[in-house]
């Protein structure tokens, strides 16, 4: 992983779209069923808004049936971070961008095969990066 992103909150506020600030550095959601993301089927990665790191890959992502685009993996351990979250009256473990520390979303215990894993992520905290067609690449 490239080196932490650190940034004042006026920078960060600078650098983000409201949608995005809420999210990665107040800890908020977007509504269910609304993000960008939610029904991207192509093929690509997906990056933290904040930082550019890279988070989860299509080709782990499924459809959980939650409202949010969900992951059974991360690409790496060492990309994302995990807290425990009791706010809300409820105990869920949080999912930070290990980069810049933006809040990403929530990860379960009830996602499929091979991991077991459900990450929810907020479509605003990510950026995606569609995989170039070979036609493309011979450019």
């Amino acid at each position: 992983m490239k080196k932490k992103v650190e940034k004042s909150r006026d920078e960060w506020k600078e650098s983000l779209s409201p949608e995005e600030f809420h999210i990665l550095r107040e800890k908020g959601t977007e509504p269910a069923f609304t993000g960008k993301y939610m029904d991207n089927k192509k093929k690509g990665l997906y990056l933290c808004a904040g930082c550019q790191n890279k988070l989860f890959s299509s080709d782990t992502k499924f459809d959980s049936g939650s409202g949010w685009p969900s992951f059974w993996e991360s690409i790496s351990d060492e990309n994302i971070e995990m807290k425990e979250d009791n706010s809300l009256g409820m105990q869920r473990i949080e999912v930070l961008c290990a980069r810049c520390g933006g809040h990403l979303g929530h990860v379960f215990d009830d996602g499929p095969n091979p991991t077991g894993k459900r990450f929810c992520i907020n479509s605003a905290a990510m950026l995606f990066k569609g995989e170039k067609k070979e036609s493309e690449k011979e450019k």
